[in-house]
């Protein structure tokens, strides 16, 4: 092989080369890009929530009284102020049996 004929073969390795490292270059630019990234991380939520849905949904199927007793004991503890503020005029307006009397101070 002459030493042109070498030339011409490493020249055109050095663009293959070229060409596979842009290449290689434009694709990890694609992958970093800002909204390439947010859609990923969306699709990551998305796909965290379905599966945890997922999950709840067959542990509520496993032991349905269960659930139904801790979510009675949740919204119980969540409301416990109303509740407590509703039984609280209850036991007033029945030991209290005068009609004329209002609840409120403005008559």
């Amino acid at each position: 092989m002459s030493q042109e004929e070498a030339y011409r073969a490493a020249s055109t390795r050095a663009d293959e080369r070229k060409a596979a490292f842009l290449n290689s270059a434009q694709a990890a630019k694609a992958r970093i890009a800002p909204a390439r990234l947010k859609q990923d991380a969306k699709d990551k939520a998305t796909e965290t929530l379905l599966d945890g849905a997922a999950y709840a949904a067959a542990k509520v199927q496993q032991r349905p009284t269960a659930t139904a007793a801790a979510t009675a004991a949740l919204g119980l503890y969540l409301f416990r102020r109303p509740l407590g503020a509703l039984f609280r005029r209850l036991y007033v307006r029945i030991n209290n049996r005068k009609e004329d009397t209002s609840e409120t101070d403005d008559g």
